[in-house]
């Protein structure tokens, strides 16, 4: 495995064009204004190395020379200690655990409904569909208090969370007015320079605007 890795000189992302947790990694790429060589790939012209260097099969893999990862989160933490800037967590060893604590409920809490969102069982996609927005609903309150995921900085939760509100749109949920501070933190996220040189082409076609 080291010497497939080792022959890259430049950091090299695999990933795919549609999956929130794969956009949240490019958006950590593009805020830092990494270096990396990006390649889309779909399970149908999937390279044959990753069968060797990705032992679980999925397709987000990043290889920094000998260093190959392959789970979102540590990709994502692993970017920001490698390229400290502009930083995205907390210095503070309490603040970092709590941004680690708020990501864990995003994918808990959000993240685990899309599976069912796009699934063909359709009585259970409307019922995620209504979980994911009473429960983006019922947190709404939060952004009234801060510009960010309860912070005054940009940090990796607002990574997850610009990835998976960019696709509600297509997944049917509109927010209600009593959302409305999370719809303009929402806009926020969205008008980041960083953020619209994240989309891949099919990201950009998943809203109408």
């Amino acid at each position: 495995m080291a010497s497939i890795a080792n022959r890259r000189s430049v950091m090299v992302l695999y990933t795919d064009s549609v999956t929130p947790l794969s956009h949240a990694v490019r958006i950590v790429l593009a805020e830092k204004d990494i270096n990396v060589d990006i390649n889309y790939i779909t399970d149908e012209n999937r390279p044959e190395e990753l069968n060797e260097l990705n032992p679980y099969n999925t397709l987000l893999t990043l290889i920094d020379r000998e260093l190959v990862l392959y789970e979102a989160q540590i990709i994502m933490e692993y970017l920001d200690e490698r390229f400290p800037h502009p930083p995205l967590m907390p210095v503070d060893p309490v603040a970092r655990a709590s941004n680690r604590q708020l990501r864990y409920r995003v994918m808990k809490d959000l993240y685990s409904l899309i599976d069912d969102i796009e699934g063909d069982n359709e009585i259970a996609a409307a019922n995620a569909s209504k979980h994911l927005r009473d429960n983006l609903t019922s947190i709404s309150p939060v952004f009234e208090q801060k510009p960010f995921f309860m912070s005054d900085e940009y940090s990796l939760v607002d990574c997850c969370m610009s990835a998976l509100l960019w696709r509600l749109e297509s997944y049917g949920i509109k927010l209600p007015t009593s959302a409305k501070a999370i719809s303009k933190y929402a806009d926020r996220l969205f008008e980041r320079e960083s953020f619209k040189q994240s989309l891949s082409d099919k990201e950009r076609e998943l809203r109408s605007s």
